[in-house]
């Protein structure tokens, strides 16, 4: 990549960051009319993203509180130094992306193509609406089952954003939708299902895979004939993954579906970012891959952001910037990074098929999500899955 692509790559994601960072005013949505039938609600649930950078401390403050993902001793006051400490370096990641992250707007954006999707294919439960129920910023589960309380909402679908579970992402998003659900009197007004994982919807792999065929053709044909695909997920402890989590397995079975839907014509690796700390985590790392790639000649390169359903810091900088550059400093000219989702037609028209697909099963949990890890630790783990099975007894 020249470093005119660059710089236009960077400007056009500091225009897209611009959208989010406005004010959102929370309190501002207007409830349906009580004389109306109420919503079917559609929760759309993530761990979300700073606005802006004064959001950022606070941001890592949550995160680094969020005992469902993580346990240690004297965790309140291990969190606020270890967000201080990190505050000063995501900041700058944050305002070279454009100050802050665009996670909400397009969640936004694909709720409301979402919703009206789902209206048309769906009549018999419509009005659909959908919530943001982030788990470490604003809009927090909290503010969007307050939303829901004020619509007079009596049925809801909590829909994860991540395509593939894992305990510290899906499992935090669902244990904290239970606490608070508790914590507001909540739980005998709502009737809830849960889609916890679709690692392998069609619409979501027939998206995927269309997306990396547009890449793919930015190449000439002879580009196209040593190109390698690299699939790039965000990676976990592996100390979380002996404990029985099912990520890795689900993202695998992702990458298998799309290749599949491929043709198999390309070769592929699945590789890991974002690892904090000297601890094991899942490998290979993405910039290890790069390095391995490098070495063996590899010049065209077409890197899939496979587990995230929206831009955000890890597509914008991680893969955008700061692998970019490594890869263009290893002499890879062929350096392509696939569009992520965001608001593609066929993405949106996916998700309110994902939801339909869930109402017409008459399912309330997956059978995967009832079985706990078999060397789970968390109490929060197993309150949260007799709360919301209990329909089923």
């Amino acid at each position: 990549m020249n470093t005119g692509s660059l710089l236009g790559k960077i400007a056009k994601h500091r225009h897209l960051k611009f959208a989010p960072v406005r004010p959102v005013l929370w309190s501002g949505i207007q409830p349906y009319s009580t004389e109306s039938k109420p919503p079917t609600a559609v929760v759309l649930t993530n761990m979300g993203g700073p606005k802006t950078l004064d959001d950022v401390q606070g941001f890592l403050l949550n995160l680094f509180s969020d005992r469902d993902i993580m346990q240690f001793p004297m965790q309140s006051m291990a969190a606020k130094f270890i967000a201080t400490r990190r505050t000063p370096q995501i900041k700058e990641q944050y305002d070279a992306i454009g100050g802050g992250s665009p996670i909400l707007y397009w969640t936004r954006k694909q709720g409301e193509a979402m919703e009206k999707i789902l209206d048309e294919i769906s009549p018999e439960t419509a009005p659909h609406k959908h919530y943001i129920a982030f788990r470490y910023v604003e809009p927090f589960t909290k503010t969007a089952l307050e939303e829901m309380k004020a619509d007079k909402v009596k049925r809801a679908i909590l829909f994860s954003q991540y395509p593939q579970y894992s305990c510290s992402t899906t499992g935090s998003s669902i244990n904290e939708l239970h606490r608070r659900i508790i914590e507001l009197g909540m739980d005998k007004d709502i009737e809830w299902s849960i889609i916890d994982r679709w690692p392998t919807h069609p619409g979501f792999i027939k998206t995927t895979a269309h997306k990396i065929e547009q890449k793919l053709a930015e190449y000439s044909e002879e580009e196209r004939k040593d190109a390698v695909i690299m699939f790039s997920a965000h990676s976990l402890p592996m100390s979380v993954v002996n404990r029985g989590d099912p990520y890795p397995a689900e993202v695998a079975a992702t990458v298998d579906r799309v290749m599949e839907r491929l043709g198999n014509r390309y070769p592929h690796r699945l590789c890991w970012q974002s690892q904090v700390g000297p601890k094991a985590w899942l490998g290979p790392q993405t910039s290890d891959a790069i390095k391995g790639f490098a070495k063996r000649g590899l010049k065209n390169i077409v890197v899939v952001p496979i587990a995230f359903t929206s831009d955000h810091i890890e597509t914008l900088f991680e893969l955008d910037r700061e692998y970019a550059e490594e890869a263009k400093e290893l002499g890879i000219t062929g350096w392509k990074r696939v569009d992520a989702l965001n608001d593609d037609p066929l993405f949106t028209d996916a998700m309110a098929h994902i939801v339909k697909d869930h109402i017409d099963q008459g399912q309330i949990v997956s059978r995967q999500w009832s079985l706990r890890c078999p060397g789970c630790k968390f109490d929060t783990c197993g309150h949260s899955r007799e709360f919301f099975t209990k329909a089923l007894q």
